[in-house]
């Protein structure tokens, strides 16, 4: 169920810029300095969109659009991306979608990002505690 039920979603891809439904377009997210496909968009962490097309990823590559996309320095490594999209990515597209899935995935990254601390507590995450 939608929050804004008159609300179109689209996403930008990074590639040639056009907009595009989610469903028209392969997610990525990147950990360890790795591009990788999320074609079921579950996985944690920034996102960046991109037509599942080789002209797309070219684009996408020759302007150096994915470390924007993911706000991180430095270049990123998309070849999972290129395999998915040249390889078989039509079948995984079709099918199930992927043998790697957000959940056996290694949490998406973003150097220099500030993360809370996930579960547990500490005094850092209570309004009205005081430290001593």
């Amino acid at each position: 169920m939608d929050a804004r039920p008159g609300k179109v979603r689209e996403r930008t891809c990074i590639g040639c810029r056009k907009r595009d439904s989610p469903s028209g377009l392969l997610r990525m997210t990147v950990s360890e300095r790795q591009v990788l496909p999320d074609p079921e968009h579950r996985a944690p962490g920034r996102g960046a969109h991109l037509h599942p097309v080789t002209e797309c990823l070219d684009l996408a590559e020759r302007r150096k659009a994915f470390p924007r996309a993911f706000k991180v320095q430095g270049p990123l490594d998309a070849a999972a991306v290129r395999n998915w999209i040249e390889g078989s990515g039509a079948e995984q597209r079709s099918s199930a979608i992927g043998k790697e899935s957000a959940a056996t995935r290694p949490p998406a990254a973003v150097e220099g990002s500030s993360r809370r601390h996930e579960g547990g507590s500490s005094t850092h995450d209570h309004s009205m505690s005081v430290e001593r």
